[in-house]
């Protein structure tokens, strides 16, 4: 089981390491059955099933236009299923009242996002508010977790500056941050590493890893997903057509299935797990 964690500093000099923090909210389980989505006469998705539990990692791979996006939003409830249900922690997400479901699960999604008129801290410290009443205001418990939550994307440096004039690569870390702020026992992120340099990818999805919440993620690049994913769902036309470790799933024969294109797969002698490397025609 992993442990919640928090970045602290290390030596001048160093990268940042990371302790566990004690007060963390609990695992949330996540249970697809069935789900089907359309948009008029167009299946988006169908018939999906999906676990996600434990604190593990789990990662929605496949081309452009597989359904990844679309069945993320059916369990941060933007697309109802037309068919099937979503449960988390054993009830139906659609029936959980907002504000309950918005202390156990955090979105971070493609969408674009308002230009917030507020500093970055403020932004990150939105978070927090699922947790608070109406009129409450922030306390030290919260403060901590916002700066812990900018320290883990790298945004400390940011936390003054107005969010409407960060780049996009910014703006990525610090609506990440918000999503860290939330403390949520399900966690799901559509492409969390679009807009950002090699390092700060390495940096975000490694904070994900150690994270003791449940993780569900979309992403394009199915190397970062063999290292950091416990579990591969591969979506094609709408449909998983296979599932299982990073290892199970990822050969030349669902490269040249699903992706069209010819490759080669091999355990990277440092890491062991699988390295994909793509031949040009």
């Amino acid at each position: 089981m992993r442990r919640a964690v928090l970045p602290v500093a290390d030596a001048p000099g160093r990268p940042t390491r990371y302790r566990a923090r004690s007060r963390v909210s609990p695992q949330a389980d996540l249970s697809l059955e069935g789900v089907t989505l359309t948009a008029g006469a167009r299946h988006l998705v169908r018939d999906v099933s999906l676990t996600a539990s434990g604190g593990q990692v789990i990662g929605l791979v496949g081309p452009n236009g597989s359904g990844k996006s679309s069945l993320l939003r059916s369990v941060y409830r933007v697309l109802r299923p037309d068919t099937g249900t979503v449960r988390v922690d054993g009830d139906d997400a659609w029936t959980i009242p907002v504000r309950r479901l918005a202390r156990t699960v955090a979105a971070v999604v493609q969408e674009p996002v308002a230009d917030f008129d507020l500093a970055v801290r403020e932004v990150v410290a939105m978070g927090r508010t699922p947790h608070k009443r109406l009129l409450d205001g922030a306390t030290a418990q919260d403060t901590a977790l916002v700066e812990d939550a900018l320290t883990a994307v790298d945004a400390v440096h940011l936390a003054d500056r107005p969010f409407d004039r960060l780049s996009g690569g910014e703006r990525q870390r610090v609506l990440i941050a918000r999503a860290l702020a939330q403390q949520p026992g399900l966690l799901v992120l559509d492409e969390p590493t679009n807009h950002l340099d090699i390092r700060h990818q390495l940096e975000v999805l490694g904070t994900l890893r150690r994270l003791r919440a449940t993780v569900l993620l979309a992403l394009h690049d199915l190397n970062l997903a063999a290292y950091y994913c416990d579990r591969l769902h591969v979506l094609h036309e709408g449909r998983i057509v296979a599932c299982g470790t990073p290892a199970e799933v990822l050969t030349p024969r669902l490269l040249a299935d699903v992706y069209r294109v010819a490759g080669e797969v091999t355990v990277h002698p440092r890491t062991g797990a699988p390295q994909v490397i793509f031949l040009p025609e």
